[in-house]
């Protein structure tokens, strides 16, 4: 049976520019973005999914989304990342890692490029508070507002409720992954939701 994971803040990224374990016929895309212009299934924005029906979904994918809340409305999102999932399901999180991008920031290299993309170079100021060539752009819903570290992010999702998480932190890529389940699993079945999940 087919199985549904809302792809929260999807920008222009379908499924196929996920994670593998998404990219498979056993999964289908919802898409929901705060951005008409990027042609979403859904219109809303993390803090507000009204127009996501409670526990309808089996899986939430949220690709470096949850850096552009204010830190006050984390819980909010998170608590509708919790309400829309099925009781069985679980959330995939990523984004950026603060203690691996400060860290270039303390050596002195606030605008050097830390990686580059297919958006060109990133410096730790782009990952900090945004990609400042699209906002120079009008594009204002790529700013940051708050950040995470590995730690700061596993308790962000267990004081939301979630039963179990697990998480990574990849210094290499200045970012992190987070599995949340909404129900309880073994220290291994989550384990494995990362190993199949992550896209490393």
């Amino acid at each position: 049976m087919t199985k549904t994971f809302l792809h929260v803040g999807c920008g222009p990224q379908r499924k196929h520019g996920t994670t593998p374990g998404f990219n498979t016929d056993a999964w289908q895309e919802l898409r929901l973005d705060i951005d008409a212009s990027v042609a979403p299934d859904l219109i809303g924005t993390m803090t507000d999914m009204s127009s996501v029906d409670d526990a309808s979904v089996d899986a939430i994918y949220s690709s470096h989304n949850i850096e552009h809340l204010y830190p006050h409305e984390v819980p909010l999102a998170l608590a509708e990342f919790r309400r829309v999932l099925k009781p069985d399901g679980f959330a995939i999180i990523t984004c950026p890692d603060m203690q691996s991008v400060c860290a270039l920031v303390a050596s002195g290299q606030l605008t050097e490029p830390a990686y580059i993309s297919a958006a060109g170079p990133i410096s730790p100021l782009d990952i900090l508070y945004g990609h400042r060539a699209a906002m120079a752009q009008g594009n204002l819903y790529m700013a940051h507002r708050c950040g995470f570290t590995w730690q700061s992010m596993n308790d962000a999702l267990r004081a939301a409720g979630f039963p179990i998480v697990a998480s990574v932190a990849r210094p290499e890529a200045f970012d992190i992954w987070a599995v949340a389940s909404n129900s309880p699993r073994s220290e291994a079945e989550i384990h494995q939701l990362a190993a199949q999940y992550f896209r490393m």
